[in-house]
């Protein structure tokens, strides 16, 4: 029976007790109710005993080093419990649709003792005193906020019970708390609200709490959906595109016909603000901005403006250009082959674009001396410096405000939209609503780098003795905040030399679970100057998915299954324990037809652990199959996750990542990529780049949950990319007989659509919608 998008979760097994015996630190913090700031400065885990030398990523990885960073300004973050009896606290990170705020709700509700729906999570405006403590990125939200959260609740319910005992004359211990209400001997009662003001500190105090044991729990690690939920359907939720600013008119941008192009002149400004409801039209760096009293009236005069482009940045370039340039710079192996007993293997994947569904936009107001922008942005404090540095203002002159975004894959580490959007309102002097098309977003938005990966694998006497793995990709954009965590952290870290930001991070992100024996896994990247960004999981899908089909070519040459290949030389028990559930629950080596086939891959990181197990259907009726709109291909049919996330917070939210996760790989393993020709994508629009749509996603899909592992919860919210793309780019190898070597697999196959004309920049509204209905 199909099990579309259903999840298990095991038996759980109790934590250690450490965490159950510790204390935490936290403030009274003066305010006129009861406030209480939180101290943030946990300790990094140590990194366990391994039977091979230890990568960096085992030992401290990203996670680790944002959580040092951030933790000098952990005091100026709190919980606050208002007089109705509700408790807000701003997040200093952003909600993308990951489901963060939910769980940052999860973690007050359990430790305050109040129901859910009193619990209100907000969005923090750019804080530059919080200097590296708001960022969103690298899997860290939850495992950054868990056990902070957590203990400013605690101390908050701490300080109820003890004012409500101090009033009645009762021992506090013979106080207790339970869905928004104190209640004491006798009868006594009070609610939260009450007691607000009463509980209010008039100085800054530390304070600690203890926090209840799992065996406790109530909220934290049941099922819970999400708190905007019912907005969310009911159209009530709020983005950039419906925030309103009084005076804030739409705005569009006619761009140039390749990447990062400029305006030389605009020649025939005077007709173009002719137009109906046009009212301002300036050159802004890379387009001439045209702000009108609709959107489809900025659209009507993109297609009429004329304007003379310079250069841009990547003119002349394309998929082969910079795959040339690739293969040239890729670094040496270190150890020699032994001849027959040597797999060697270079595979490639092309641009991807970063475009989340929700249209890029940003309102800006600037006005003389100051400016206001509202933006979804993961780096608030970074888009305010460089925007006031852009507008010749003071930072404190520029107000930032973080809204609700619709999807992110790393696009809105990058500050862009709103930049220009501040741009074009000090030219105009007047307020923006800037939004980018979706033609914009594909053809100047962000996209993750082409890259080769080559992997060299020496084997004898049934032991692996090298692994190495050299990356090599077009440069990676770290300018929106991590870069800056580099350099505060750089005296922590477990890496030596002179390395690059990029090489840095994919150090602490990057390493084997095997014991291959002598391991490297290195990076080197080429300065071509495409919009790079940080896609969701960064460098690890096109790295595991190297790797897992290496492995899997390895396991054939030494006459073993692919499962038993993998138990045999796994060194993370972890790791082992979620490949054993995946290949049971999973039947795996299930008698299949030809041409389908099981494809499985495991890997490690943000101290988590996943084994991904997909079936495949590769056969011609299905990969021939008429797709209106669209191109045709294999089928995952059937996916199975298993999941070890450490502490599972909501496993609701943790079964939408894992899911969203098998959607990107299936996506990057067959349909999903740009076709760079003469310096800019052939993709226009959703319809032209081929994320995992309905006829390519499985109709039977499950997630299982491991019992849990750790008293805190590891990074999952990009966990599960990298071993979807890889299982299925390994179920697709042993249901063809063929390793792809290219990806995604149909990026050299014909197009599947005819490329939107690149000027004018963005197409004029289609009017015969019905005409395509199906």
């Amino acid at each position: 029976m199909a099990d579309h998008g259903s999840s298990q979760r095991q038996d759980t097994a109790e934590p250690d007790a450490g965490l159950r015996r510790r204390r935490f630190l936290g403030f009274l913090v003066a305010a006129p109710t009861l406030a209480v700031a939180v101290d943030w400065a946990q300790p990094a885990p140590a990194g366990a005993a391994v039977v091979t030398l230890p990568q960096p990523e085992d030992l401290f990885d990203l996670g680790d080093m944002q959580n040092l960073a951030a933790a000098p300004t952990s005091g100026l973050i709190s919980v606050r419990l208002d007089a109705d009896g509700t408790a807000f606290f701003a997040v200093p990170r952003a909600e993308v649709g990951q489901g963060m705020t939910t769980a940052v709700a999860m973690m007050v509700s359990e430790e305050l003792d109040l129901p859910l729906d009193r619990i209100v999570v907000g969005l923090a405006d750019a804080r530059p005193e919080l200097l590296m403590n708001q960022l969103t990125g690298g899997s860290n939200s939850m495992r950054s906020m868990y056990l902070p959260v957590r203990t400013a609740a605690a101390i908050a319910r701490q300080r109820l019970v003890d004012t409500a005992a101090a009033q009645w004359n009762v021992p506090a211990a013979d106080v207790s708390t339970a869905a928004g209400v104190v209640s004491g001997p006798g009868g006594l009662s009070a609610t939260y609200g009450s007691l607000a003001t009463a509980a209010a500190a008039d100085q800054t105090v530390a304070v600690t709490a203890s926090l209840k044991s799992p065996a406790q729990f109530g909220v934290l690690g049941t099922p819970r959906g999400r708190i905007d939920a019912r907005d969310i359907v009911t159209g009530r939720k709020q983005f950039a595109m419906d925030v309103t600013v009084p005076g804030a008119l739409p705005t569009m941008v006619a761009r140039p016909p390749t990447i990062n192009g400029t305006v030389v002149a605009i020649n025939n400004l005077s007709a173009v603000l002719a137009m109906p409801g046009v009212t301002d039209a300036v050159a802004i760096s890379h387009g001439v901005a045209i702000r009108a009293q609709t959107f489809g009236q900025c659209i009507d005069a993109i297609q009429v403006v004329d304007v003379t482009w310079g250069p841009g940045t990547v003119d002349g370039e394309s998929d082969a250009t910079v795959l040339e340039k690739l293969r040239a710079a890729q670094l040496p192996m270190i150890v020699p082959p032994l001849l027959s007993q040597t797999v060697d293997a270079e595979f490639v994947f092309a641009f991807a674009s970063n475009a989340p569904l929700e249209p890029d936009c940003a309102i800006a107001d600037v006005r003389g001396d100051r400016a206001e922008i509202w933006a979804s942005l993961k780096v608030p404090i970074v888009a305010q410096s460089e925007i006031a540095a852009q507008l010749g203002l003071p930072v404190e002159a520029v107000t930032v405000h973080v809204t609700q975004g619709g999807g992110s894959f790393g696009r809105h580490l990058f500050h862009d939209v709103a930049a220009e959007a501040a741009q074009a309102s000090q030219k105009m002097g007047k307020a923006v609503k800037l939004s980018w098309s979706r033609t914009d977003s594909f053809r100047q938005g962000r996209v993750h780098p082409m890259c080769t990966s080559r992997v060299r694998m020496n084997y004898l006497l049934g032991n692996v003795l090298s692994y190495e793995q050299r990356h090599t990709g077009v440069q990676t954009d770290f300018g929106h905040g991590l870069g800056e965590m580099i350099t505060a952290t750089a005296a922590s870290l477990p890496v030596a030399g002179n390395l690059t930001f990029a090489e840095t991070i994919f150090e602490l992100t990057q390493s084997s679970p095997y014991d291959f024996g002598v391991t490297t896994q290195l990076l080197n990247e080429i300065p071509v100057e495409f919009n790079t960004g940080s896609m969701r999981n960064i460098y690890s899908p096109n790295v595991v998915c190297a790797q897992e089909l290496t492995v899997d070519r390895v396991a054939a040459r030494m006459g073993q299954d692919p499962v038993t290949f993998r138990r045999g030389f796994l060194r993370d028990q972890k790791v082992l324990a979620v490949l054993d559930k995946a290949a049971d629950l999973g039947q795996w080596g299930r008698p299949m037809p030809a041409g389908t086939a099981q494809g499985i891959a495991v890997h490690t990181e943000y101290r988590a652990a996943i084994a991904v197990l997909v079936e495949i259907d590769c056969t011609p009726a299905t990969v021939d199959r008429p797709i209106q709109d669209g191109v045709g291909g294999p089928r995952v049919t059937k996916a199975l996750i298993v999941v070890d996330p450490g502490l599972c917070i909501n496993p609701t939210g943790l079964e939408a990542q894992m899911i969203g996760g098998m959607q990107d790989g299936i996506a990057l393993a067959l349909t999903s990529s740009l076709h760079v020709q003469n310096g800019i994508p052939l993709e226009g629009s959703w319809d032209n780049y081929f994320y995992t749509r309905e006829w390519n996603t499985p109709p039977d899909l499950q997630v299982v949950i491991m019992p849990n592992t750790s008293d805190t919860p590891s990074g999952a919210g990009e966990l599960g990319v990298a071993p979807a793309f890889a299982a299925v780019a390994c179920a697709y190898a042993r249901a063809t007989g063929t390793m792809p070597t290219y990806f995604p697999i149909n990026h050299n196959a014909p197009l599947g659509f005819t490329p939107l004309p690149l000027e004018p920049s963005t197409p004029q509204s289609p009017t015969d919608g019905l005409a395509h209905t199906f």
